[in-house]
C-alpha cells in the first residue's frame, strides 16, 4: 500500500518559501532604496538643530 501524502507539510513548505520570497523582495527594494538617495533620515529631536539666523540658548 502506497504512503498517504504529507499535505500539511508540503503546505508549510510552499509558506515558507513564499515567506522567504517576500522577504528577499522586500530587502532588495530596501537596498534600492538606499542606492537611490530617497532614505530620509529621521532625528529624535522634533526641533532640530538651528537653521542660519538663530540663536541657540
Amino acid at each position: 500500500m502506497a504512503r498517504k501524502p504529507n499535505y500539511n507539510f508540503e503546505k508549510r513548505q510552499k509558506d515558507l518559501a513564499r515567506q522567504k520570497k517576500k522577504e528577499e523582495k522586500l530587502q532588495k527594494k530596501a537596498l534600492k532604496k538606499d542606492a537611490l538617495g530617497n532614505d530620509i533620515p529621521e532625528s529624535d529631536d522634533p526641533e532640530g538643530t538651528p537653521e542660519e539666523g538663530q540663536e541657540t540658548e
